[in-house]
């Protein structure tokens, strides 16, 4: 009996401490937001970054922030603290029929990811994910309804760069639209895009169409730039050619401004060698070989070969 009366008082400040704990402290981990509610009405929140409660809120104006994670006291029977998860949450949408530009049907699968930020406005509004599922699906099946609308069916299944950039888009404007819901859209994304069976033909047609078209285009570029660059090429050889043509003709008369100056110089000096040897110039230029000519025994030429001077 002294053994259990002994075990029985540690036993029942353990159970005290442990009650104490549940009625008069509650904990958030990092993965939750907490709003406590006395009588009803939302008497303070935990949550990770105070930054995005919007005070100035007239409905929150006595509301305590608490920004943080760990454990944190209430009173008991009059507080009830409720949770909310304060991470990525995806919202995964049923594949559905979309109508493009060029009416074609197009099987569309989405998804979002979204976040609950202000805890307290989305306890007014929404309540529970399962209304935000609701509202979302509303609003970004709305705008992508919209922006689908005004493209063809080959834009949406084969220009990746336009959709990201179309999606980037209506996360903009559906966060507009779900800013007093107190959460946020983070990413909007197609998984994948299909055509109904009797759609494939036409638009698989118009896409190799268009290929071809741009095959072509390119292959005209080509030959236009290639035919330009010839074209300058023939320029520039044009262009050397005559300044070489130019250069020759300066040097050819330059040399022979040289070859009369020297033929003048020699003529000066001594004139009469110098017209015998215009003279043999003259007759070498002239003969060949096997050839025969007749001289004059009176001419000079005949006088200097045969040693008459």
């Amino acid at each position: 009996m002294k053994r259990m009366k002994r075990w029985l008082v540690p036993l029942a400040v353990v159970l005290g401490i442990y009650i104490f704990f549940r009625m008069f402290t509650f904990q958030v981990s990092m993965k939750e937001h907490a709003i406590v509610t006395r009588f009803g009405d939302i008497h303070k929140i935990v949550v990770s970054d105070a930054s995005l409660i919007d005070t100035d809120n007239p409905r929150f104006k006595d509301l305590k922030v608490i920004e943080g994670n760990g454990l944190f006291l209430k009173f008991p029977f009059l507080d009830k603290v409720d949770y909310y998860n304060s991470r990525l949450i995806t919202y995964d949408v049923d594949a559905r029929e979309v109508t493009t530009k060029d009416k074609k049907k197009v099987i569309l699968d989405n998804y979002a990811q979204w976040k609950i930020i202000n805890p307290a406005l989305f306890r007014v509004t929404m309540r529970t994910e399962a209304s935000a599922y609701v509202r979302l699906e509303d609003i970004i099946y709305s705008h992508l309804n919209q922006k689908i609308g005004k493209i063809d069916a080959e834009v949406l299944i084969s220009d990746k760069d336009y959709v990201q950039t179309m999606l980037t888009e209506i996360v903009r404007q559906s966060n507009i639209d779900v800013q007093d819901y107190g959460i946020e859209i983070i990413d909007v994304r197609i998984k994948r895009t299909d055509l109904p069976q009797e759609n494939n033909a036409n638009i698989f047609n118009r896409m190799r169409t268009e290929r071809e078209r741009m095959a072509m285009q390119y292959r005209s570029e080509g030959q236009e730039e290639a035919q330009k660059i010839r074209s300058e090429a023939d320029r520039e050889a044009t262009i050397i050619e005559a300044q070489a043509y130019a250069e020759a003709e300066r040097i050819r008369g330059e040399g022979e401004a040289e070859a009369l100056r020297i033929y003048a110089q020699a003529y000066g000096q001594d004139p009469e060698f110098y017209e015998f040897f215009r003279s043999l110039q003259a007759y070498r230029a002239t003969l060949k070989d096997n050839t025969t000519i007749v001289i004059d025994s009176d001419s000079e030429f005949a006088k200097y070969l045969f040693g008459s001077r």
